[in-house]
């Protein structure tokens, strides 16, 4: 994409009239679309959320986060930084500013969440990224970002089960799977 095309886009983006029920993100120039969160969905954030002790961190849900040199600004599902990191208004906090980046898994989200917001958020410097899929019943903890563009990746990966307890990195907490809901495996549409 020329510059031309990325300022194009960017105006699209911010113009986009998103239908109720629907969210959009710029994900490295493409506007993606989707349905919004089912109750499984936000019953993990809201508990996730409230694990993380509001006296020492931001904990935003919905919150745009800004990749300038990325051309990206992505929705995750929680958006954790030290209080005091970005105290500005408008709806997009800085990358540099971010501490950990939460994405629960939803039908059309997989390849998005666990391929390439992997990608943009190691090459952005967030020091954690936590998946949580509801599908599997399994939480991804990433971190150590390290390398550039669509090849960047964490160094450091942990797998854990729902039931098990999970070791946030940084933010320095055991976060508690044991009350995570399920969803039915995802399967292929031929």
């Amino acid at each position: 994409m020329t510059a031309v095309d990325d300022r194009q886009t960017h105006e699209a983006y911010e113009n986009l009239v998103i239908p109720e029920g629907f969210k959009a993100e710029l994900i490295r120039g493409e506007i993606v679309m989707m349905a919004g969160p089912d109750k499984v969905h936000n019953r993990i954030v809201q508990s996730v959320q409230d694990q993380i002790p509001a006296d020492r961190w931001d904990r935003l849900q919905t919150q745009d986060v800004a990749f300038p040199e990325l051309n990206s600004e992505p929705q995750p599902d929680l958006v954790v930084l030290e209080l005091g990191a970005d105290d500005s208004a408008g709806r997009l906090v800085p990358a540099p500013a971010v501490t950990l980046l939460l994405e629960v898994v939803s039908r059309t989200s997989a390849n998005r969440d666990y391929v390439r917001k992997r990608a943009l958020y190691a090459a952005g410097r967030i020091p954690v990224y936590l998946i949580i899929d509801p599908f599997q019943a399994k939480c991804v903890v990433l971190s150590q970002p390290s390398g550039d563009g669509l090849t960047a990746d964490y160094l450091d990966e942990h797998s854990r089960k729902f039931g098990d307890p999970v070791w946030l990195p940084v933010v320095d907490i055991e976060l508690d799977t044991s009350r995570f809901g399920t969803l039915p495996p995802l399967t292929l549409v031929p």
